[in-house]
């Protein structure tokens, strides 16, 4: 099926893939957002096609204010509701009550732990019932995401993943953005070229790696949190 599904995409743009999907998975598939330029690119996309592809987000409850800005000027821009996961508050109460605050910072089991907290169970509800899903993984992202591809089998939650954008450019989403004068995180423009959480993510030179500023304390290769873990074929 992987293989049928991928070489029906072969040689499609973001477009045509989001519309294939959204036909073939109708009911059935959501589109993940964490508002970066990927997101908000595919937002629009969505919207404009007048595709039945509901929006969901991980509200981890350290974001950035810019994030929560954005995010409402997204829902008012397109008429639309983002629904919200949050993380459960007896776990994260557990998570800090017996490592503190700001545990992460002390190792990488750490940190995959406040991410599987914060990110992967309320992202496991939110894919609940569905067979499929929509990101904004690129392959130019970093070196973890060089393989992406179309559509990858997502076997952490059985189901279908798909990356409309894995072989755009960073060019690319600015230029979608600008012709379409799509909402973007004000961060982008200090030197924030991909964003997550405040207390994981800091500026990057403009020659540094596009992740370069998440978990700038871990080595690149262990830059993940678990969401979009390599497929097994």
């Amino acid at each position: 099926m992987l293989s049928s599904i991928s070489r029906d995409l072969s040689g499609k743009n973001a477009g045509d893939i989001l519309q294939r999907v959204a036909d073939q998975f109708k009911g059935e598939i959501v589109c993940a957002t964490s508002f970066g330029l990927e997101d908000q690119v595919l937002t629009d996309l969505i919207i404009r096609q007048g595709l039945q592809i509901p929006l969901v987000t991980l509200d981890t409850g350290r974001l950035f204010p810019e994030t929560y800005e954005l995010w409402e000027r997204t829902e008012q821009r397109y008429g639309i509701r983002i629904q919200a996961f949050f993380p459960l508050s007896s776990s994260v109460e557990q998570l800090v009550n017996e490592r503190g605050i700001n545990s992460f910072t002390q190792s990488v089991e750490y940190r995959k732990d406040c991410c599987r907290v914060r990110k992967l169970e309320p992202l496991s509800r939110a894919l609940k019932d569905q067979k499929a899903w929509i990101c904004g993984l690129r392959r130019s992202q970093s070196v973890t995401r060089q393989s992406v591809e179309a559509v990858e089998w997502d076997s952490a939650h059985g189901l279908y993943k798909f990356n409309p954008l894995f072989d755009w450019s960073e060019d690319d989403l600015r230029q979608y953005i600008k012709a379409y004068d799509v909402p973007y995180n004000a961060l982008h423009d200090r030197g924030f070229p991909s964003i997550g959480c405040a207390c994981c993510t800091r500026a990057v030179r403009l020659c540094d790696d596009v992740r370069q500023g998440r978990w700038w304390w871990e080595e690149p290769e262990h830059k993940e949190c678990g969401l979009h873990n390599r497929p097994r074929h």
